[in-house]
């Protein structure tokens, strides 16, 4: 969850990610954030989203997107 933290910290260090539960719904990242979160997800822990994941229900905390990443891994 660290690595998480640091990862959306770097691309928006406006928001505070260990409380924010409505990342996407109250626009605290936009399309493109979440773009680039992917991608740097995908690098950090050797997992791929699939486009039926990417949702705003898995990426509006960082509770949310971490459950998400858990998923992949076991799926692996």
């Amino acid at each position: 969850m660290e690595k998480l933290l640091e990862i959306l910290e770097e691309l928006a260090p406006d928001v505070d990610f260990k409380t924010c539960e409505d990342l996407v719904d109250g626009r605290h990242i936009d399309s493109l954030t979440i773009l680039s979160l992917i991608s740097e997800i995908e690098d950090a822990f050797d997992v791929q989203i699939p486009t039926v994941e990417i949702i705003p229900a898995n990426f509006n905390s960082a509770k949310k997107i971490w459950e998400l990443i858990e998923r992949l891994e076991e799926d692996n």
